[in-house]
């Protein structure tokens, strides 16, 4: 030890040097604030350890638990950070503690507004003109050119060439399909969503109009997608395949629209493939288009007999469009004609386009027109005029070298670029085909003129879909389409964003402005006058014109246009009706009509989450579900089943996709599919069935019986209803089913809902009960019986077309004793057991099959349908191709697998459509205990039913087999036990 360093008690008298790490070790020792942070922070970092102290240590006495030994997570890494603690093992280890920041899409979208050759302020001008607005829907069956119809007339308005032109690989020769935006579409090659978009296209003379067109999905599961969609336009374009004709969806479309009162026009498509496909000469062709367009109005006559004519499509009316979306043309006589006027000079367009359809003949020598042949072998106008030409367009095209070619198009003015020439004949022929036919302003001309403005179509759509009464200021408001008028804006869609996590609502305004920021009432399905709570108060966050692949935000969208709304569809489920918070002068607010379907939904499956623990994971999935699929519908069984239900095998492959990937993100267990049954009696009660209540005061009477099939039809679509005054629905019944009058005036009601196909008939007699205290205990009855008609004794299935009549009644004279607890499972327990002692059946669903496809595919589907108890009804050739058409029935339970099966016997050629028919008595008594079922045997066809209803209460829960004795009285099973009634049933 050095003593000149250290005193005499060992110290160190000199000051230490100090290194490197312990100044640093100083620094952040300094930068540790072990009392609360200074208001002002130190501008310069380190500043605070160079300022003096000038109030000393502080002698204040600090408790142990208050001492800060070190920083918070807020002093470390400032106020605006979140921190987040926890405990050791909390998340495993495949999962970061801070994931970063997905951006899911689900869908197609324009990165920013695609470049248009109209302007877009142009557009949103027309919008306050309803005069020059059409709202139309593109429907049809599936493949027939609905959606490269739309293609067309995007190419046609969006400046997209060059982007179409950079395309690679396979995606090069691939359609368009601009508004398949979804997943499933792009991967399937069909439209499963309707699609709207909003154009200004310019009609023959020039003048621009806005068409509001919703692209609709052709297969026939989603039909529902094209109910929701005709309820927001004022006519429809159908769309047919010139070789295919007219198929299921479209028949069904037609009937729709027809009832509906909407008015149709025609686009004959793909006329190109008799030319290069079925290769038919002129005058053949020309009786296939004629035979094609008879099909369509044969469908219109024979939905309302008689008046047929006033809805008629025909070329030489100017409602029949004739069209090759593959190459990209359309016209109509008259677009075609004034292509002559241009071309010759002085001919009346409309006068020639009359003589270019039907038996009407060209005389060159006189140059006039006759309705007879002057010579055999003489040439209609139409093939001498249009189908000639465009046949020679077309052999010129594809078989002349290119030189010979040019100086032929020069002729006609169509100019090519050299390259051109070069090209794939199937591109070369759609240049010239575009040049020659122009842009599709024949189209634009035959909606115009065929098709109503909204405010044409307002009073119509009105009368048909709005509850309210039609002379109040509201209605006045909705059918002038007065912008300046209160806020109703009818909601028939929702769509789900591109994430997927959220839905804007799509609807029509019907009257004033939609703006965002706007304070509304949203009436769902379930609101009336007596019932408010179906009502919720929103804000309109934002509104868009919906251009499928892209939204225009904007400012406002007035009355008569389509409309995209975000921020009002927590509370919608399938349809709303959205108006002011503030109602009119004190006006009373009244909704529209729900849908009504083409359809029902019939296919069933149950699902459960594979981890259990994302059970509420799933119900959200399904609750989006729910408000994305228009005929969907989820339910809960007793046993805890989760229950989708959809119109078909490829609907629910669908469904069960979203499910999965878009609205829940979780692995689910899916049941094998089922279908939903019905229960029905086939003869009347043997004997009159009561019921006691639960504190012996009170006796209900009933007896069963079957009801007319054609009753139950009336009911569901709405012809009769509950609602209506009772000498309304008394003449009814009166004059088209021959009830006597006090019959047809004692319905109490439908069920299990007001357009359920059951009928619950008040049969007492005055003389022998006190109507004034059966009227007081009328609303319990009505209830037991909704109740017992919505889940039958056999297996808890919907009861149909059943007439129940209340035959007796013995009530307590007290009103305490005859309440809705008493009365409601009597009531019900009295349906039943009249019910089971009624000869019960139980009903299944049946599909229409329709097969298009080669002749050899005709023997195959005859077979396949034998082993899956069907059977054909017709078949025969489709006029004018080498196809065949097949029509039969067959269960939906046995229809699992039915199209793939089909088309792996015929290597792909048949194609299938499966629609619901109508529900169909299962062969058996499903309460005989006599028949035998055994496993993984088919039962026999007399054992079908019992099968059925056992292994249905078996899959809910049930008990294993259905007990008359619990819902009988035991003294009256007893009396029925010793006289043989039960006994011989």
């Amino acid at each position: 030890m050095d003593d000149d360093l250290y005193d005499e008690f060992g110290n160190f008298m000199y000051e230490a040097e100090t290194s490197e790490l312990e100044s640093e070790h100083g620094i952040d020792a300094g930068n540790y604030a072990y009392d609360e942070y200074p208001e002002e922070a130190p501008e310069v970092p380190g500043q605070d350890l160079m300022e003096v102290d000038d109030e000393g240590p502080s002698n204040a006495v600090v408790l142990h638990e208050d001492k800060q030994y070190y920083p918070t997570a807020a002093q470390v890494y400032g106020e605006g950070v979140e921190t987040m603690v926890q405990e050791e093992d909390a998340q495993p280890l495949t999962q970061p503690i801070i994931a970063p920041l997905e951006q899911k899409k689900f869908s197609i979208e324009e990165a920013d507004l695609p470049p248009v050759f109209f302007d877009r302020s142009f557009m949103t001008d027309l919008m306050n003109f309803p005069e020059q607005i059409r709202n139309i829907a593109l429907a049809g069956q599936l493949h027939h050119g609905k959606t490269a119809f739309m293609d067309m007339l995007v190419l046609e308005t969006h400046d997209i060439a060059d982007r179409l032109e950079n395309r690679t690989g396979k995606k090069r020769d691939e359609q368009l399909r601009y508004t398949d935006v979804h997943v499933l579409e792009r991967d399937r090659g069909l439209s499963i969503k309707a699609s709207p978009m909003s154009l200004a296209l310019p009609s023959t003379k020039g003048k621009s109009h806005l068409f509001h067109i919703i692209d609709t999905p052709g297969h026939v599961d989603f039909v529902d997608e094209v109910a929701a969609s005709i309820r927001l336009v004022d006519g429809i374009c159908l769309v047919v395949d010139v070789v295919e004709g007219v198929q299921v969806n479209t028949e069904q479309i037609i009937k729709h629209a027809v009832l509906e009162d909407i008015p149709i026009t025609l686009i004959v498509n793909k006329m190109d493939r008799l030319i290069l496909e079925l290769k038919l000469p002129p005058n053949d062709a020309y009786y296939k288009l004629k035979h094609v367009i008879e099909e369509v109005n044969t469908v219109i006559e024979n939905t309302i007999p008689g008046r047929g004519e006033l809805k008629r499509l025909s070329p030489e009316k100017g409602n029949v469009l004739f069209a090759s979306t593959d190459m990209g043309w359309c016209f109509t006589l008259q677009s075609f004609a004034k292509m002559y006027s241009d071309g010759c000079g002085g001919v009346n367009t409309e006068e020639f386009a009359r003589r270019l359809w039907g038996d009407v003949y060209f005389n060159p020598r006189k140059r006039t027109f006759t309705r007879k042949p002057l010579e055999e072998g003489a040439k209609r106008s139409f093939v001498n005029f249009i189908l000639e030409p465009i046949y020679k367009l077309y052999s010129h095209t594809i078989s002349e070298s290119p030189g010979d070619l040019k100086r032929t198009l020069e002729k006609l003015g169509i100019c090519l670029k050299p390259s051109q020439f070069k090209t794939d004949p199937r591109v070369l022929l759609k240049l010239v085909c575009e040049q020659f036919f122009g842009p599709a302003t024949g189209f634009v001309d035959m909606v115009c003129q065929h098709i109503p403005s909204p405010v044409e179509a307002a009073e119509k759509k009105l009368e048909h879909y709005y509850t309210g009464p039609l002379d109040s200021k509201v209605a006045e408001s909705m059918k002038a389409c007065d912008q300046n008028g209160p806020l109703v804006i009818y909601v028939t869609k929702l769509f789900n964003t591109v994430d997927a996590k959220g839905f804007n609502s799509f609807g029509r305004v019907m009257s004033g402005i939609a703006r965002p920021g706007t304070e509304v009432r949203v009436l769902g399905e379930g609101y009336s006058l007596d019932d408010e709570e179906d009502m919720a108060m929103a804000r309109i966050s934002s509104v868009f014109i919906a251009e499928t692949r892209y939204n225009i935000p904007t400012d406002g969208v007035p009355a008569g246009n389509w409309v995209l709304l975000g921020g009002v569809d927590n509370s919608i489920v399938k349809t709303a009706t959205i108006m002011d918070k503030k109602p009119a002068d004190d006006e009373e607010a009244y909704i529209f009509k729900p849908l009504s379907h083409f359809t029902e939904s019939v296919f069933k499956v149950a699902v459960e989450p594979i981890n259990p623990s994302e059970l509420p994971k799933m119900l959200d999935g399904i609750r989006k579900i729910n408000k994305s699929y228009p005929l969907v519908t989820t339910k809960v069984e007793e046993s805890g089943e989760h229950i989708i239900l959809g119109t078909g095998e490829l609907y629910m492959d669908c469904v069960l996709h979203d499910l999965r990937r878009l609205y829940a993100d979780m692995e689910i267990r899916v049941s094998d599919p089922v279908v939903r049954f019905c229960e029905t009696v086939q003869e009347m009660s043997a004997t009159k069935c009561y019921a006691v209540t639960p504190n012996k005061k009170n006796t209900i009477t009933m007896a069963a019986e079957p009801l007319d099939d054609e009753i139950a039809g009336d009911i569901e679509s709405g012809a009769v209803k509950i609602r209506d005054p009772v000498r309304k629905t008394a003449k009814f019944f009166e004059e088209k089913y021959g009830w006597d009058l006090l019959a047809a005036r004692s319905i109490w009601a439908f069920g299990p809902d007001e357009m359920g196909p059951n009928i619950l008939q008040d049969d007492t007699l005055p003389s022998e009960v006190d109507k004034r205290l059966l009227n007081t205990v009328k609303e319990s009855i009505r209830q037991g019986f909704s109740w017992a008609t919505r889940e039958g004794p056999l297996c808890e299935e919907p009861i149909r077309n059943t007439k129940f009549r209340l035959i007796d009644m013995s009530l307590a004279q007290e009103a305490i004793f005859r309440g809705g607890g008493q009365i409601i499972p009597t009531s019900r327990r009295a349906c039943y057991s009249s019910f089971l002692m009624a000869s019960p059946r139980l009903m299944e669903p049946l599909y229409s099959m329709s097969m298009t496809g080669p002749q050899d595919a005709v023997s195959t589907v005859y077979n396949i349908l034998a082993r899956r108890r069907g059977h054909v009804l017709s078949d025969g050739p489709i006029a004018g191709t080498p196809l065949y058409r097949v029509s039969g029935l067959i269960p939906v339970i046995d229809s699992f697998g039915f199209e793939t099966d089909l088309r792996i016997n015929t290597p792909g050629q048949a194609m299938v459509s499966l629609v619901f028919d109508r529900w169909n008595i299962v062969p058996g008594d499903p309460l005989d205990k006599e028949m035998i079922t055994r496993n993984l045997q088919m039962a026999s066809v007399q054992a079908t039913a019992r099968d059925f209803v056992l292994k249905t209460r078996r899959r809910k829960g049930l008990s294993e087999d259905v007990s008359v004795a619990k819902f009988l009285e035991p003294e009256f099973y007893q009396s029925l036990i010793e006289s043989g009634t039960l006994g011989e049933m």
